[in-house]
């Protein structure tokens, strides 16, 4: 696979003239950007830049409004409900993360329902911010059908992804993002990006037969984690996502790489706030005792180190703010054409990976 280094801030401005050029306005275009390429420098590209290009189709074609005008419908002390009105996800879930933690600084706890967004990138992004005020950050979300339920041979249930962060002390933050698929559909995109074949497991093809095809996959159906689990798993968060939300769900939820209809996706967010439960500094020691006792345990044959939730992304952040960040060349090949289609130079100088 080909890849190749790019300066951090230099391609976060890129992402950011570039959405700026589609209408997004400056403050929000580098938001989005920043979101997508620290998804790139924590090695999930999946959730990367390869997903810039879509959120653009989705603008010109009109139903993803560029400018983001969230509403509370809602507004009960601990308690809101807003309506995103079809504007950027990454826009609206950062308003809806920042009104939980303001709630739950007056509240202790505070539970924002999201109705009528977007994809909104990778949700780790966004509990750590609430980890970082001084939350446990909870982040739900529903997507478009990916996986048959248990019994069925055809996608109705979302990948539904959810995240939670908790603020660390020496180790820094714990955070846990998952799929409740056996992979990430976007890691399935991002297989496709390097021509490279899928892990068998990971999908069948759209007649139900295993595939190792990134494309048949993404045609077929995603396999769910843990067999009936995770098929109940990410029916309970479409519950919390999409109907408790009054937002569309199941087979409604449209997903950011279709163009032209809107995602109809919801999302719940939940910010505990530390100091209503315990003392801040001794919930810190707590959860670093708790991390020592797990990274203390002995290792299994062929482990070479025990990780936390969190801590491999958190190691491959500062490796990538020092080296760069690591592109694709199918990845750079869609920037470059996408910025020449917005009128946006090219500018970045990149070096082999």
């Amino acid at each position: 696979m080909t890849t190749t280094l790019f300066d951090t801030e230099r391609l976060v401005d890129l992402g950011a003239r570039i959405l700026a050029a589609a209408g997004v306005p400056e403050t929000d275009a580098r938001l989005v950007s920043d979101s997508l390429v620290t998804a790139d420098l924590w090695g999930h590209t999946s959730h990367g830049m390869l997903r810039l290009p879509w959120y653009v189709a989705r603008i010109r074609a009109g139903v993803m409004d560029p400018v983001t005008r969230p509403q509370t419908v809602v507004d009960s002390g601990p308690v809101a409900v807003i309506d995103g009105r079809d504007g950027v996800g990454q826009v609206i879930t950062d308003h809806a993360c920042r009104d939980a933690v303001t709630r739950a600084a007056q509240h202790g706890v505070a539970a924002v329902a999201v109705r009528n967004s977007n994809h909104f990138g990778t949700a780790a992004y966004w509990t750590r911010t609430m980890a970082e005020a001084g939350c446990i950050g909870i982040l739900t979300t529903n997507g478009s059908p990916a996986m048959a339920p248990t019994g069925g041979r055809e996608k109705s249930v979302g990948a539904n992804p959810w995240s939670i962060a908790a603020p660390g002390a020496e180790h820094g933050p714990v955070v846990l993002d998952i799929a409740n698929t056996g992979v990430a559909r976007g890691k399935i995109y991002a297989a496709r990006e390097r021509g490279e074949p899928i892990p068998e497991g990971w999908a069948v093809d759209a007649e139900g037969v295993p595939t190792t095809d990134p494309q048949a996959a993404i045609d077929g159906v995603l396999a769910p984690m843990a067999g009936h689990k995770g098929y109940a798993i990410s029916f309970m968060m479409d519950v919390l996502s999409g109907v408790l939300t009054g937002s569309n769900y199941a087979t409604g939820v449209v997903g950011p790489y279709v163009p032209d209809r809107r995602s109809g996706c919801g999302h719940l967010v939940i910010a505990l706030r530390i100091g209503a439960f315990t003392e801040p500094d001794g919930f810190a020691q707590r959860l670093d005792d708790l991390i020592g006792i797990t990274k203390q345990v002995p290792l299994a044959r062929d482990a070479d180190e025990i990780f936390y939730p969190g801590e491999i992304e958190n190691r491959a952040q500062d490796r990538g703010r020092r080296d760069g960040v690591a592109l694709t060349a199918k990845t750079v090949a869609d920037l470059r054409d996408l910025a020449a289609s917005c009128a946006v130079p090219f500018d970045l100088n990149g070096v082999a990976a």
